[in-house]
């Protein structure tokens, strides 16, 4: 079974009851659960309840507490309303009888509208770049411990960043190129499970590029608070997507991070927004 299939195998949940849920996690190399996990699982669960000609528009999410990798998640989902056009959920993520996540969800049928979207940055193709795993094999001797961990775990998404993660400037702006391993089913709906994982990495850490403080993970606390989501179209993830991020404002201990997800003909997929935690360690 490749990545991919291991990864919406993950995503697809154990009914308990009518809007009760159950769920696995996997380590991406951190002790926590990945955000982009129970996002996507979250997601996941009111999928389950909701009538499948109904499509994900819109996600909008808190991060409460950090996820035990150890212990199952349970989904709750409230059945909020059922309108002509519109669906709406909201998801509760449970461990030890505390909320970790909670998001509330917006489903649409299929309209026809108007169109317009902003124009894909112009960067390096992914096949002129390295993968992370290469990047290991050329940069290795030069790069911290943190981040050769971080780079060589298998994951089932790989990444290709355009700017050198190992040479920080200091700029509010990264372009990255991601794609599942494996063959994503044509299924709208696992594709946006897929694209709703994804959307977590390689975010909040770019409100750290205005700061040079990318390669310290050590001496810093980075935690996702909230997490946005529009799907503005349905894509199959089978080729490589863009994912362009910039921060506009970092304070009070919080980066504030937006994302844009392009495939590769420079078609505006999703747009993304989040706030997180970014301050250093209390020694």
């Amino acid at each position: 079974m490749d990545k991919v299939s291991q990864l919406l195998d993950l995503l697809k949940l154990e009914r308990l009851e009518n809007y009760l849920f159950r769920g696995q996690s996997k380590s991406i190399g951190s002790k926590r659960v990945f955000g982009g996990q129970v996002l996507a699982q979250s997601l996941s669960a009111a999928m389950e309840t909701v009538p499948e000609d109904r499509f994900v528009h819109s996600l909008h999410a808190y991060f409460i507490l950090p996820g035990d990798i150890h212990k199952p998640i349970v989904f709750e989902v409230d059945p909020i309303r059922d309108g002509g056009s519109f669906t709406t959920r909201r998801v509760v993520a449970i461990q030890n009888g505390r909320a970790i996540f909670n998001m509330s969800a917006s489903f649409q049928l299929k309209q026809e509208g108007f169109e317009h979207q902003e124009q894909m940055p112009v960067v390096t193709p992914p096949d002129d770049l390295m993968n992370w795993q290469e990047m290991v094999a050329k940069y290795g001797t030069n790069m911290p411990d943190n981040f050769k961990k971080f780079l060589t775990w298998d994951r089932p998404l790989e990444f290709r960043p355009v700017e050198n993660p190992f040479e920080v400037e200091k700029t509010n702006k990264r372009n990255i190129w991601l794609r599942p391993k494996g063959k994503m089913p044509s299924d709208v709906r696992k594709n946006n499970l897929v694209l709703a994982y994804a959307s977590d990495y390689n975010l909040l850490t770019t409100s750290l590029l205005p700061h040079g403080q990318l390669a310290n993970f050590p001496d810093l606390t980075v935690a996702s608070l909230d997490h946005a989501m529009w799907f503005h179209r349905p894509v199959v993830m089978n080729d490589w997507l863009l994912y362009h991020t910039d921060s506009p404002s970092a304070s009070g201990a919080r980066g504030f991070t937006r994302g844009s997800i392009f495939d590769k003909s420079g078609c505006l997929i999703a747009s993304v927004a989040q706030e997180g935690l970014i301050r250093p360690k209390r020694h």
